[in-house]
This record gives C-alpha cells, sequence and structure tokens, in this order.
C-alpha cells in the first residue's frame, strides 16, 4: 500500500483546515550499539546526553571547519538514535559519520524500513487521540504507540511527524480521510517557520548560525567538544557571524528557476545577496523563499536576480535570531 497524494500546490492560506503530507523524500541516519551515544555527542551540534524515549532534539553535523553536512531531528526509537532529515542531506553525512564511527561500538546505517508522514491542523491531537493511547505534546514530544511514532513539531501552527513501517503508514494516512499533499507542503511549513533545508548543493557551505540553529535550540556551548566546535564557539561569542537564515516572499508569474538568487540594492547598482535554499511556488505564483543573506541591514531593497522585476519581501520569523 502506498500514499497517494494531491499535486496540488496551494498557496499557504490556501491550506485546508487538516490534512496530511506524504514526507515521501524523508528518511534518517540510524546510530545503534554500545557506544551510540558517546560517539554521536562527539560528532553533532546539540547535547545527545540529554536525549531519551521522549525527547525530540534539533542539531546539525558538521565538518571540521564548522560546516554543516546535515541539520536534523533527533529522536530515539528502537534504542537507536534517528537523525531524521531530507534524504538530500543524508549522503555526505552519513559517510562521514561512518569514517570515524569504525573507532566506536556504533552501527550507523540510513534506515530502509520506515516511512514518515505528517498531520497538520487545529485537529490533529483530536484526530490522533481516537487512533491512540497517548499523543505527544510540547512536554512529551515523542510517544511510541506499538509500531508507531508519533511526533510533536512545535510552531505556528500543529504538526505530528508519524513514524512506521510503509503499509502500517499508509494504512493510518488513508484511515484519516483528509487532503494529502506532497512534501513541497512540509517544505513550505519549514521555510514558514524558519527551519533550514539543505539541499546537496548546499551541504558544507554554510556553519551553524548562518541558519539560525542557535535560535532554535540546535546548538549547545555547553556540551563540550564536537566536530567543528571550535569556529561555531568563535562564531557565537566573538561575534564574528554576519550572515542568518530568512524567510523571503514574491509574487512570480513564471517558474522559478533552481539558479535564482537573492540581489539587493547598493545605490543605483545591484549585487547579489545570498543564495536560495529552499523554494515553493504555489499554483497562484506566490514564491516562499528560504535564503542566507546578511544579517545586519533589514531596509535593503531586494530582488530576484534572474528575474529583476520581481520584487522580495522578507517575512517575520516565529523566533529572535539573538540567542540567549
Amino acid at each position: 500500500m502506498t500514499i497517494t497524494s494531491s499535486s496540488a500546490l496551494p498557496s499557504l492560506s490556501e491550506l485546508p483546515e487538516n490534512y496530511c503530507i506524504n514526507l515521501s523524500d524523508f528518511s534518517a541516519i540510524s546510530l545503534a550499539g554500545e557506544e551510540q551515544s558517546k560517539y554521536l555527542q562527539g560528532q553533532v551540534t546539540c547535547d545527545v546526553n540529554n536525549a531519551n524515549e521522549h525527547s525530540l532534539m534539533i542539531g546539525a553535523h558538521c565538518d571540521a571547519k564548522g560546516k554543516v553536512f546535515s541539520v536534523f531531528r533527533l529522536i530515539n526509537r528502537d534504542n537507536a538514535h534517528l537523525l531524521i532529515q531530507p534524504s538530500a542531506s543524508i549522503t555526505d553525512s552519513l559517510a562521514e559519520l561512518k569514517k570515524f564511527g569504525v573507532f566506536a561500538k556504533v552501527e550507523i546505517t540510513q534506515i530502509q524500513d520506515l516511512s514518515f508522514a505528517a498531520l497538520v491542523g487545529e485537529k490533529s491531537a483530536e484526530l490522533l487521540q481516537n487512533k491512540f493511547s497517548q499523543i505527544p505534546d510540547s512536554s512529551t514530544p515523542v510517544v511510541q504507540n506499538n509500531s508507531t511514532t508519533l511526533v510533536y513539531v512545535s510552531g505556528k501552527q500543529a504538526r505530528y511527524l508519524l513514524i512506521d513501517s510503509p503499509d502500517n503508514l499508509a494504512a493510518l494516512v488513508q484511515s484519516f480521510e483528509l487532503p494529502t499533499y506532497t512534501q513541497a507542503i512540509w517544505n513550505l511549513l519549514e521555510i514558514t517557520e524558519g527551519f533550514p533545508i539543505l539541499s546537496i548543493n548546499s551541504c558544507r557551505q554554510y556553519v551553524p548560525q548562518m541558519l539560525n540553529l542557535q535560535a532554535i535550540n540546535g546548538i549547545s556551548f555547553t556540551k563540550g567538544c564536537y566536530l567543528g566546535q571550535e569556529t561555531v564557539a568563535r562564531m557565537q561569542y566573538l561575534g564574528k557571524n554576519k550572515r542568518a537564515l530568512f524567510s523571503l516572499t514574491a509574487q512570480l508569474p513564471d517558474t522559478l528557476n533552481n539558479d535564482n538568487t537573492i540581489e539587493k540594492q547598493l545605490g543605483e547598482n545591484w549585487r547579489k545577496a545570498g543564495d536560495i535554499l529552499a523554494s515553493y511556488q504555489s499554483d497562484n505564483g506566490t514564491c516562499y523563499l528560504q535564503a542566507v543573506l546578511a544579517n545586519d541591514d533589514e531596509t535593503q531593497k531586494l530582488r530576484l536576480g534572474l528575474n529583476p522585476e520581481t520584487v522580495v519581501t522578507k517575512a517575520a520569523l516565529p523566533y529572535a535570531l539573538v540567542s540567549e
């Protein structure tokens, strides 16, 4: 059994009150074994020692220079750590973790037997309560019900990750009898929530603070050493980071070119301001963009590099860029 998804691309305001998303491009890196926590603690930005069966963490995996391979959501399932993320960011991260993992008692693999979906909307909790004895919330964000893992993702709108075998998950999604969309809608929500989406092209291009990881509790500054930690700490305490992740909107009648960039106005001229990490273009032409730009000027006029007539506007992020 497979999940059937609509190809419609509604704008944010056009989405129904409740719906499902088929996360067909999601996967996870699994770390299992006697030293899984000890090993992962030295590789990622979040404090793995605080992870438990009900916790949800955000983190990044960096190279030795502090450049990010991947951004993930970390949960525990079946006595293993799962680094959940888009499949596009897994290859390099997995290879790097395996390279150093040979010296530890840990098995590192990409999961093959699980599928991912999401339930979104104000009635999501009610729908889940009709099927499960326990559902997650902000204080207990991860709950296991037999073979199904439920993950509460906080934000402006209620979201729940659903994780199970492909057949079980397809049956669950079908039972909700709700509109079901492709992963493009999840990307739309991540863009508006300011959660970084990395592609193969953006791998190892940014340090965590350029992706706002410090603002979404994705970096522990007290955990001790990990790969790239020196660069991350220097960015934090010496104020050397001059870029940040922004959510942007534009109205474009033509299809957005994948090679497009963001340009800023400098006097009478225009120059490149930053690259687009992720995008979503609705059927009515509304574009939602995620880009890394300079974080010191809120007043500059922005446009699309390949569509100079198209004005780009910064949207409000749901969090402050400056961490405590």
